[in-house]
Parts: structure tokens; sequence; C-alpha cells
């Protein structure tokens, strides 16, 4: 086991090592793997500041999630991570609230069709469904940013791409924490932070490319944003962990939208794991969350 200079880090690693599974027993079904998601990320509740409204956009689910300090048409349109196929609104709830609640913005979390039951292009095509039906509600693209985690991440780089290409409004900014961009799974960090990387493995993200590609090619860029024409897309802020498999993913994505002339902010935060600020116990997530709700501010102050 690695030693870490934050204790908040071992003390989780330790605590999720006791709970682990044998690596050679049987994978737990989908149902009981997306309860579980759910479960730690329903563990703290939302701020009581946040009223929360269930409903629809084009079709797809939603929560809207809106503090009490929420700047008038501000809006943060959030994507979930979990691979495509675990995650939604209620494993997100109190991230978003939290960053909603920093950030002054009135949030809307997506809850898009899950693999396997829902393979590639279901996520992308309801977050494009669900970006157009938020514009038609009225709401300022030039005020909104997209954000994601890990496979939300990269979902919002392809939902923007995809936006652009069909003649839609941009956003005024791209948050990305922990991004999957690159669904080939092969980058050096995989080799490299295989060690340190408790909350992704080989294994286990292989198996969520599988259930949500299938047959069809890992490196189309509507699931693979690293491969796509980024020009032309707004502002970036990507947040990602010194010890998790796909810090190359953040890393590779920054160059590529640097050689397209797109303004990326990079942050490598020492001695941090996958998608940090989505676990309330770690302090350094609350600071991560600080400092992405400072950036949206400017984006849309």
């Amino acid at each position: 086991m690695p030693t870490w200079r934050d204790p908040e880090v071992a003390a989780m690693q330790a605590m999720m090592a006791a709970m682990a599974t044998p690596p050679d027993a049987p994978r737990p079904p989908w149902s009981e793997r997306r309860a579980g998601i759910n479960a730690m990320g329903a563990a703290v509740p939302p701020p009581e500041s946040c009223l929360v409204e269930v409903m629809t956009l084009g079709g797809v689910p939603v929560e809207k999630i809106a503090p009490s300090n929420a700047v008038a048409d501000r809006t943060l349109f959030y994507l979930h991570g979990g691979g495509y196929c675990v995650g939604g609104c209620a494993s997100h709830r109190t991230m978003v609230a939290r960053m909603a609640e920093a950030s002054q913005a009135t949030a809307f979390v997506i809850d898009y069709r899950l693999a396997p039951e829902h393979p590639f292009p279901a996520a992308h095509d309801d977050a494009l469904s669900a970006w157009r039906a938020m514009l038609d509600l009225g709401r300022d693209p030039a005020r909104t940013v997209i954000a994601g985690d890990s496979a939300g991440g990269g979902l919002s780089v392809a939902c923007a791409v995809a936006a652009r290409d069909a003649g839609l409004p941009l956003p005024a900014g791209l948050h990305m924490i922990s991004p999957w961009v690159n669904l080939t799974n092969a980058s050096p960090a995989y080799q490299a932070k295989a060690e340190t990387d408790f909350i992704i493995t080989q294994q286990g993200i292989d198996e969520f490319a599988e259930s949500y590609m299938g047959a069809r090619d890992r490196r189309d860029s509507k699931a693979s944003p690293l491969f796509a024409d980024l020009s032309g897309l707004p502002p970036m802020l990507i947040q990602v962990g010194s010890e998790e498999m796909l810090m190359s993913d953040s890393i590779q994505l920054a160059e590529a939208a640097g050689f397209a002339l797109v303004d990326v902010t990079l942050r490598i935060w020492p001695d941090m794991i996958h998608i940090w600020p989505f676990f309330a116990m770690l302090s350094a997530g609350g600071r991560a969350i600080a400092e992405s709700s400072a950036w949206i501010r400017e984006r849309v102050a």
C-alpha cells in the first residue's frame, strides 16, 4: 500500500480496502453497483440552502438544484461520472449542490441513460438533447458552464463539440474533473499510477468501456473527445489528481485543446485520487470545489 502525504486519503484507502471484494470474485450486478455509488454520494446531504426539483429536459430526467444565493441566470449544466454505467442524480446531488452553492449558480444535473442497457451513443445523445432543451428554456449560454467528472468530463467535451457542429450556442466555459476522454484506456498513467489509484483499476475501466461501446470504435470522438477537433471551444478548467490512472487523459486533453487554440487551465493536484471532490470526507475536495467555483464565477461574472 502506498504512503500518502494526505492522512485523509490514507484513511479513505484503508476503509475501501477493508470493504473490497477479492479480485477473483464474481462481479456484482449493475443494480448493486449503482446502489453502492448512490449510497456513497448520499452519505452527506446537500447544503440546506439548495432546493432540488425533478424535471425533464428534452425528454431526459434532470434535477434542478437552486441554492438560495444563486445569481440570476448563472447556470451549471452538469454531466455526472460513473463510466457511463453507474451514477446519476442520486450519486452526484451533494457534490453538485456544493459546487452550485459555491459558484452561486443554478445547476441542472443530467440523468442520461446508462449502459449496458443503453449503449453508445445514448449518453451523448441525451446530453445534447438536454443542452438544446435548456437553451429553449431561455437559459443564457454565455452565463453557463458545462461541467462533469470522469465519464461526465469526457461527455462535457463531446457535448460541446456536438453543439458547435450543430450550430448551437456554446457555453462560457467547460470544467472537467478527472475527465475520461480516451476510451482506448491506454496511456502512460495507466501503468505509472496502477499502484496508487484505488478508485479505478484497468479491469474495471475496461469493463466500463466494453459495456458502453461494445464493438464500436473506441476512438469515435463522440465517446473519446481527445480525438475530436476541439477548435472553437470555450475556455477549459481541468482538475486531475496526481495519483490517478486518468492523469494522462487530462494532460493530453489540455495539449490537444492548446493545439486547437483553446484557453486551457490544467491543475494537477498533488497526492490526490480520481474525482476527489466527489468524496465529502476529503477536505482537499472542498478546496478543489472552491477553486473551480472561483473559476466559474469569473467566467460568468
